[in-house]
């Protein structure tokens, strides 16, 4: 059977507190044993209260620095910093953090799209959890047993452009281990370990867009071991990060 990714638009603007199982149950009549739901992150961090109005921010000393050297707002870099373990790298006004997850992105994966103007959202704390909720609203009202993967947008190191990969996961292993196997020529692999679930939410991307109003994708007819994974194995380790 061929690779389905299939896009899931919702009518609704998503608030604080909304059932978002029951929005995407609404949507899709259709869901089946062994599918994958990628959800953006936005609508996440929306559901969960993930959102801050810049107006009741209170900037600190250090953000009135930096977004005077970098003709930025204050009250947004404040947001940045307070979701950030570290800077990475700052210079020419993009900020490169390190979450408090663990991920290095821009910003902190704080977002100011798809908002009204004067608001932002932070990632979601754990969304390991949101993704493992998710999948058991799923079982509950459909009685199907689903993966899920949480998406967001990331840049990328040396390659120009963003793509989307995973930051949280629930029923599937985030990365794919080929060492041990054969290849094609019966050599055994060493070191290839395939981000799947990185792959997987390029893929539905690729039909959800930006504008378009359309928060989940389901992917159907992949092939993958069910598994109590984390978000945490896709992420390297300093002692093997060459570039940290």
């Amino acid at each position: 059977m061929s690779l389905q990714v299939i896009p899931v638009p919702i009518k609704k603007e998503v608030q604080k507190g909304d059932d978002l199982v029951g929005l995407f149950v609404s949507a899709f009549k259709d869901i089946q044993d062994g599918d994958i739901i990628v959800i953006a992150q936005k609508v996440i961090s929306k559901q969960e209260g993930r959102q801050v109005e810049l107006a009741q921010v209170i900037p600190s000393m250090l953000s009135v620095g930096l977004a005077s050297e970098y003709n930025r707002d204050p009250k947004l870099i404040e947001v940045i910093l307070s979701e950030a373990n570290r800077i990475v790298r700052l210079e020419s006004g993009i900020i490169i953090t390190e979450t408090k997850h663990g991920f290095v992105c821009a910003n902190s994966g704080v977002d100011e799209s798809n908002l009204k103007p004067g608001f932002a959202t932070m990632l979601p704390q754990n969304p390991d959890k949101s993704a493992s909720d998710f999948a058991q609203g799923i079982m509950e009202k459909s009685h199907k047993k689903v993966a899920v993967i949480i998406s967001d947008t990331f840049g990328r190191p040396f390659r120009e452009g963003q793509t989307n990969v995973a930051i949280g996961v629930f029923g599937i292993l985030p990365i794919e281990n080929y060492e041990g196997k054969k290849d094609t020529h019966g050599r055994i692999l060493r070191v290839t370990a395939i981000a799947q679930t990185d792959e997987l939410c390029g893929a539905a991307e690729l039909v959800m867009k930006k504008t378009a109003n359309c928060p989940f994708a389901v992917i159907r007819n992949y092939s993958f071991e069910s598994s109590s994974g984390t978000i945490s194995q896709i992420i390297r380790s300093k002692q093997t990060d060459l570039f940290r």
